[in-house]
């Protein structure tokens, strides 16, 4: 596995886990509402921005991205 591609996995648990922190859930859970609204897709297309913020900042706009396809943590 390629240095980029373990940096990206590394940053996307990481992720998770604080997005998970934020909203009192487990990461499994954040993972899959991360998924199903859409927050992995725009997470992975826009890693090259996002992964340059700071951890609130990024579950800020991946929390925006779920609430504008439908989801319902705030």
């Amino acid at each position: 596995m390629a240095r980029d591609e373990r940096n990206m996995i590394g940053y996307t648990v990481a992720l998770v886990s604080e997005f998970a922190l934020r909203f009192s859930i487990r990461p499994r859970q954040a993972y899959a509402y991360l998924k199903r609204y859409k927050g992995m897709e725009h997470l992975l297309h826009h890693y090259g921005v996002l992964h340059t913020q700071s951890f609130p900042d990024t579950v800020d706009v991946l929390a925006q991205v779920c609430q504008n396809n439908g989801g319902g943590l705030r």
